[in-house]
């Protein structure tokens, strides 16, 4: 009753947060409100919430990192693979080096297995509060889509090598031969898992759906049960669930393109994925607020214990990572642009070097998360003797710090940056747009025709057949006619839709009133309310997105 009760607690939190961040009449990022409504939460009930690591990583990392995969943009995961890969691997195993060795230097006391164990934590990148300040800010969509990518991709290498981290300072020992090993084990079972697990239950959905009909809750339901299955089957085998979650993700999202869910399915399905990862985000964050008492505290005391008697001493060290994390990041870009400017220029390629003030954006853009607070909850608490393990809840505290440094500066600095920043011109993906809709248009047009052909012309009600297919098929050529035009021609198009969408939504609106007054008036019945409602709302969806 109590967890249920915690639970409960937690989601209202996250509800509240968000109404608060619209409040604020400065932006603040909602990950930051959440963390100050947690530990407001925690110190007004005054609960403690114990963490079993296990529990933790299970009930909110597959979700999360499924649904990463399911929707980033695969054009961009191809197109920038080898940026992408640069920092999704290359510059985790430069952090956790560096950041280690850093760490321990600034904090002897912390042992050097535990200091890249938080390092490595440390290392993955959270989309999501970019993705809040990016709403605000006119952010280079590519750039976007690489730190997307980078987010999805080295969540699973960061948590992999704390992996060995923390074996190291469970055994004491560490074999770089047999680390290699067990890391391609963990890539390549994880990995198979994952694309095994959802292409199993995809093509077992769609039998039962062709033979029997569709059901939209149960077709939810497994896309629900796809992450967790896919994570407990490849940590059962001793692989990475982690990349399990990722992989199962992917082929998720080129399932989707095959078009065999029902449209209700689909909106329905997106709406619950939406809310998914609303709340698994919103309550990582909450419940680090909740943590902070404790955290702050049994830093403080480990702090004591190594000689520090101050407890600014630990804002310094959480000042002195965010810095290290930064400068090491800053470099990593640096180099990489530096050997791509190189590798073009030996081809005798022309690319535009990006200036100074988009090298830092791109720095301090790697803002820390929800996967970071993640991975540090789930260091044991006991080494295999039974002692505590070595300064876990200053390594918690470290960590948590980082994240709200990180999402501090990214919030206060990226404005400027990129305001200042000589950004490279975007590709337009207006004519490809364009195509696909006269396409469509087309497409929708000869189906309609061959279905008059098929019913043939002797049916009494043919004249009525016709006359409405004649309008349907209007519509579809003042579709064709429109996104076929080119230069001002398309420009006034495009105008006349933005006007006319802006009078739909009007329209729209006034249905929607209309109909909920007369279902006061009793005059309607609420079902049939729901249904003209959902008629409509779906209308709406479509023309709030120009």
């Amino acid at each position: 009753m109590e967890a249920i009760s915690i639970t409960l607690l937690l989601m209202l939190a996250v509800v509240a947060s968000s109404a608060l961040a619209r409040m604020s009449p400065m932006p603040v990022p909602l990950p930051l409100v959440q963390i100050a409504l947690g530990a407001l939460v925690a110190w007004t009930f005054d609960f403690h919430v114990v963490l079993q690591p296990d529990i933790f990583f299970l009930a909110f990392l597959p979700p999360l990192l499924f649904l990463d995969g399911w929707r980033i943009p695969k054009e961009g995961l191809l197109r920038d693979k080898g940026t992408i890969i640069a920092l999704a691997l290359g510059l985790v195993v430069f952090t956790v080096i560096g950041a280690g060795y850093f760490i321990h230097w600034m904090i002897p006391a912390m042992p050097l297995a535990v200091a890249f164990a938080l390092a490595a934590t440390l290392s993955p990148t959270d989309a999501v509060g970019v993705s809040a300040i990016a709403a605000r800010t006119p952010f280079p969509k590519r750039l976007m889509h690489i730190l997307e990518g980078e987010s999805l991709l080295n969540d699973a290498s960061g948590l992999v090598c704390m992996r060995f981290a923390v074996v190291a300072a469970l055994t004491g020992g560490f074999s770089l031969v047999e680390a290699s090993g067990v890391f391609l084990w963990l890539a390549a079972g994880g990995i198979g898992v994952g694309v095994l697990i959802t292409w199993s239950a995809a093509r077992a959905k769609d039998w039962v759906s062709q033979r029997f009909g569709e059901e939209t809750g149960s077709q939810i339901l497994i896309s629900l049960l796809i992450p967790f299955g896919a994570y407990v089957a490849a940590e059962s085998i001793q692989a990475s669930g982690i990349l399990a979650a990722v992989a199962a993700g992917i082929v998720m999202g080129y399932e989707e393109k095959s078009g065999r869910a029902l449209a209700t399915t689909r909106v329905r399905r997106a709406a619950v994925w939406d809310a998914v990862a609303f709340a698994g985000n919103g309550m990582i964050f909450v419940l680090l607020g909740e943590q902070l008492p404790s955290i702050v505290a049994g830093a403080a005391r480990v702090a004591r214990e190594a000689g520090q008697q101050e407890v600014l001493w630990l804002l310094a060290y959480v000042l002195g990572i965010a810095c290290a994390l930064a400068a090491l990041r800053f470099l990593w870009v640096w180099a990489s642009l530096a050997l791509i400017l190189f590798r073009a220029a030996r081809k005798r390629q022309t690319v535009q070097a990006p200036g100074w003030s988009l090298i830092a954006a791109t720095s301090l853009a790697g803002v820390r998360g929800a996967i970071t607070l993640a991975g540090v909850l789930t260091l044991p608490f006991t080494l295999q003797d039974g002692s505590p393990f070595p300064a876990r809840d200053l390594a918690i505290f470290l960590a948590a710090g980082v994240i709200v440094v990180s999402l501090v500066a990214a919030n206060v600095g990226l404005p400027y940056l990129i305001r200042h920043a000589k950004l490279p011109p975007e590709a337009s993906s207006q004519k490809e747009e364009d195509a696909a809709r006269v396409a469509a248009a087309q497409a929708a047009i000869e189906a309609i025709d061959r279905r008059l052909r098929e019913m043939g012309a002797g049916r009494q009600d043919a004249d009525l057949y016709m006359g409405v297919a004649s309008r349907i098929m209007v519509l579809y050529r003042q579709r064709i006619e429109a996104r076929s035009k080119t230069g001002e021609e398309a420009d006034a198009s495009r105008k006349d839709e933005e006007i006319e969408r802006s009078l739909r939504l009007v329209a729209l609106h006034a249905e929607r009133a209309e109909l909920y007054r007369i279902a006061r008036s009793g005059k309607l019945p609420e079902e049939t309310t729901r249904k003209l409602v959902r008629e409509v709302d779906l209308l709406e969806s479509r023309f709030s997105t120009p």
